[in-house]
């Protein structure tokens, strides 16, 4: 509890909060510049645009953060000052990710703010909820990457082509199942049965806090309980 505590005031004092803001505020400012732009349906462009671009941004401070911040405390060699301590390293990983997860919560609340003025209530809590599901796992992501590796960019290269994957593997599943030629070839064979291995073992982040949620309709909550599930086996 103590780490994750003093976890989340050094989100706090290294201004995390705040760069949240800021890129609210510019996402904020390029929404209503499309949405001037949009000839017909103008908020609809404005949401989109908006839930797209503060997913991406979400994900990206968030996984950036934990990667820097452990970065900075192997090299300042803070982790075994802690461990010389009577301090097990399980309170250590467990207390870190439980402060970087509150962190990701915050940047999830914050970013979806703009979004209860541009899109139905019920949608606009189950997108946060997701997101903020989403976050945890990269958040957790990076910390593993970042404890395996021991240095910031082979752990936030991992953290790259792990989310990329994971947003296109039901896109590449799709491909692979009805490609436009040679479907009988053996090349074609086992790559398909490789790419619905990849599909069983990577989670389908690209059904997790959809755009259409806010600008269609809403899912029912059946979805967001699948979502918790899959997200907490991955973390």
């Amino acid at each position: 509890t103590t780490i994750g505590r003093y976890t989340a005031l050094e989100a706090l004092r290294t201004r995390v909060p705040a760069t949240v803001l800021l890129t609210l505020v510019i996402l904020l400012g390029a929404s209503l510049f499309i949405r001037e732009l949009a000839v017909t349906e103008s908020l609809r462009f404005q949401t989109s645009f908006y839930a797209a671009a503060a997913r991406l941004c979400a994900v990206f401070i968030a996984s950036l953060y934990v990667l820097a911040s452990l970065t900075r405390e192997f090299n300042d060699k803070g982790l075994e000052l802690l461990l010389a301590l009577d301090v097990p390293r399980s309170h250590y990983i467990c207390g870190k990710l439980a402060g970087f997860m509150l962190t990701a919560l915050v940047c999830a609340v914050l970013l979806s703010l703009p979004l209860w003025a541009l899109a139905p209530a019920s949608a606009v809590s189950l997108w946060t909820m997701s997101l903020a599901i989403e976050l945890a796992l990269i958040t957790a992501l990076s910390l593993f990457c970042v404890v395996t590796f021991n240095q910031l960019l082979p752990a936030a290269g991992f953290v790259v082509a792990f989310y990329l994957l994971a947003r296109s593997v039901t896109a590449m599943r799709l491909m692979s199942a009805n490609p436009i030629a040679g479907q009988d070839t053996l090349s074609q064979q086992v790559t398909c049965v490789l790419v619905e291995g990849l599909g069983y073992l990577m989670p389908a982040l690209d059904r997790w806090t959809d755009t259409a949620w806010l600008i269609d309709a809403a899912p029912e909550p059946s979805v967001l309980l699948a979502i918790a599930a899959q997200g907490a086996i991955y973390i």
